[in-house]
């Protein structure tokens, strides 16, 4: 039962800074169950299975209301999908002591992101890199094979291996360089995250059993209560604070992840 209190916990508050953000409801709940002494492919498999309901009700939702991108939907699930089911069964083999330090590093890098994010304002040096990606985009729409296809591999691999990070990687790359409007590629990217987490927790089960069930049981119900919450905390704090907050909590645990392997 404690233990189940401790994942609940765990969801609860990932998911209250999910609901304000957006995103970060993945790395945050990885960084935390590697800092309590989970193994890597158990937490990752945990989340994606908490997830799975999650991205679903999420993805319906951008399918209710027009948001998708059906053309792609179409090109990016197939490679998204491949590297999830790529990354899933890789994280299985390797010992959990040899990997933990590159997930750490990986979770660093997205806590730095989601700070960047935080920060950042629309200077001279991003305007012209605007410019350039307009200068360089060809058609309308640069949802061509060339680059949707490692871009996928990349965001399912990654999302996978990392227990978070598909929307960080994918949404962004596509928003910086896309012509459509922003609805259509998040919503697409949002409708596929279900696919690759799904795709992601049905590896992990076929391998390692489902054993885990009192995190991901922990972790769901403490999202359940959290999402209400968040959406009524998401109009009483600024979403600057819940960034430099979520960033600055995700570099802590992942840099004491990191410093722990090495001492150990």
């Amino acid at each position: 039962m404690n233990e189940i209190i401790t994942y609940f916990i765990i969801g609860f508050f990932a998911q209250i800074i999910d609901g304000a953000l957006g995103m970060a409801y993945g790395i945050i709940s990885m960084s935390v169950l590697l800092g309590v002494g989970i193994p890597p492919m158990v937490a990752s498999a945990s989340v994606h299975t908490a997830e799975v309901v999650t991205t679903g009700i999420s993805g319906l939702s951008h399918a209710l209301f027009k948001n998708i991108d059906y053309r792609l939907f179409r090109r990016l699930v197939v490679p998204g999908v491949i590297g999830s089911i790529i990354g899933s069964f890789l994280l299985t083999k390797i010992p959990p002591n040899a990997i933990k330090p590159f997930i750490a590093c990986y979770l660093f890098l997205m806590g730095a992101i989601i700070l960047y994010k935080a920060f950042r304002e629309m200077h001279w040096m991003e305007k012209i890199k605007n410019l350039i990606n307009k200068a360089l985009k060809r058609e309308k729409s640069s949802h061509g094979l060339a680059r949707i296809i490692p871009l996928g591999l990349t965001g399912g691999f990654c999302d996978a291996v990392g227990g978070g990070g598909w929307g960080a990687i994918i949404a962004s790359s596509l928003l910086a360089q896309d012509g459509e409007d922003p609805h259509y590629t998040i919503g697409s990217t949002n409708a596929v995250e279900f696919m690759v987490t799904l795709s992601s927790s049905i590896t992990f089960f076929s391998v390692i059993g489902f054993s885990h069930w009192r995190i991901v049981l922990g972790l769901l119900l403490g999202g359940a209560i959290a999402a209400p919450l968040a959406a009524v905390a998401i109009r009483k704090i600024p979403p600057k604070i819940v960034m430099i907050f979520a960033g600055t909590l995700i570099t802590l645990i992942s840099i004491y992840n990191i410093v722990k392997q090495f001492l150990l």
